[in-house]
């Protein structure tokens, strides 16, 4: 006879902090705490003091309603500091090395994530994560095709390339651009190739002429831009300028019309007077932006923002609100601009799907996983109505 699995083994259970890189870390994770004993595995963040403060959190109320269960500690905040969760009631493990440098996906519905790139050589003021991923490495175009490949023979339609640093791609004579190229080229059956948060200084020109030359590339591309002054800039070792946040815009707009930007902003950096802040308040209408992610200024510690003159929490918090405003109405004004076209949408799960610009729609009582065309009528504010 031939031998039965254990059915006593079964994936560890991963409560997930923080990025997209980490949603695909965590399904390695589950496969590799897998065993016959109740295992939760905590994938922390460090990229703010309280996103660590978020994970301890919920592993102690985890050891408190599962005690039985066996807590295992990974990701950026436990590799920077493993000591202080090693030292927590109910954590059995640390793992306090890096995930290897290897091509992995996550899958989420009809969507799956792939990072090919990983760590960081650049140091911003504000961020601790090279501490936590350490240099940035790529991983080989080959190995990034192959899971491509098996992700559309799964049934994916979209693939989002994703990565700590993900523009400085650099893999056996590759940039990000010519890898797009050749994962677009040799697999023609994928139906859509999206890229997460990117910096604008680095795209190279392979990528922006696989903006206008590869329908199947979404136009769609959320920056890492933080500030829109260049005094705050300079005080975040930020490798842009104000000038080149616009005129990056500005050239992918002539490549892909219609291209749609999100971008990633902090409020209330320190020293950031309310004149710095009024100019990054006016890059969201200078570089057209749509979708915000802004959060108030928190300092973490290690990094050498935290050591620089604070201002007021309360400011800070004032500020990001403001911007957070910004960007709704910027988000509006795009979605009224969608009213009576017919776009081509990915249904997703819960009634919902996306359009290649990555805008939202509400598509109620259609089942996930299917391309289709639908009129739109309008909006509430956050997504499409069809």
């Amino acid at each position: 006879m031939s031998a039965q699995p254990d059915e006593r083994v079964r994936p560890a259970e991963v409560v997930t902090f923080g990025c997209r890189l980490n949603l695909v870390d965590s399904e390695a994770l589950a496969r590799e705490h897998a065993g016959p004993r109740e295992t939760i595995v905590v994938n922390t963040c460090a990229v703010t003091s309280e996103a660590t403060r978020q994970a301890r959190q919920a592993i102690r109320r985890l050891h408190r309603e599962r005690p039985q269960a066996r807590i295992v500690v990974a990701g950026c905040a436990a590799r920077i500091d493993p000591g202080s969760f090693a030292g927590m009631e109910g954590v059995a493990r640390v793992v306090a090395e890096e995930q290897p440098n290897h091509a992995r996906a996550a899958e989420e519905g009809t969507r799956a994530f792939l990072a090919v790139q990983n760590g960081c050589d650049h140091s911003c003021t504000f961020c601790i994560i090279p501490q936590g991923r350490g240099a940035s490495r790529s991983v080989a175009p080959r190995d990034a095709l192959a899971q491509v490949r098996a992700l559309v023979a799964s049934g994916k339609q979209e693939i989002v390339l994703t990565g700590v640093d993900l523009t400085s791609y650099d893999a056996g004579g590759f940039k990000l651009g010519g890898l797009v190229r050749l994962l677009l080229r040799e697999t023609p059956e994928l139906q859509r190739l999206r890229l997460s948060s990117i910096d604008c200084i680095e795209a190279d020109d392979d990528l922006v002429a696989a903006m206008r030359e590869e329908e199947r590339l979404c136009p769609h591309l959320h920056l890492s831009l933080q500030a829109g002054d260049d005094l705050i800039l300079k005080r975040m070792k930020r490798r842009h300028s104000r000038a080149d946040a616009i005129r990056f815009c500005e050239e992918l707009r002539a490549a892909r019309p219609g291209i749609v930007f999100g971008a990633d902003f902090i409020a209330g950096f320190p020293t950031e007077t309310e004149e710095m802040f009024a100019r990054t308040l006016a890059l969201v209408e200078d570089c057209g932006l749509a979708h915000l992610h802004v959060f108030p200024f928190s300092p973490r510690p290690g990094t050498p923002a935290a050591r620089m003159p604070q201002i007021a929490r309360e400011v800070a918090k004032a500020r990001a609100a403001r911007l957070r405003e910004a960007g709704d109405r910027a988000l509006a004004r795009h979605l009224d601009a969608q009213k009576g076209k017919t776009l081509r949408l990915l249904t997703e799960r819960g009634g919902t799907a996306r359009a290649a610009d990555f805008t939202l729609a509400r598509t109620p009582d259609v089942e996930a996983g299917r391309i289709i065309d639908a009129l739109v009528t309008g909006h509430d504010g956050r997504a499409l109505l069809t």
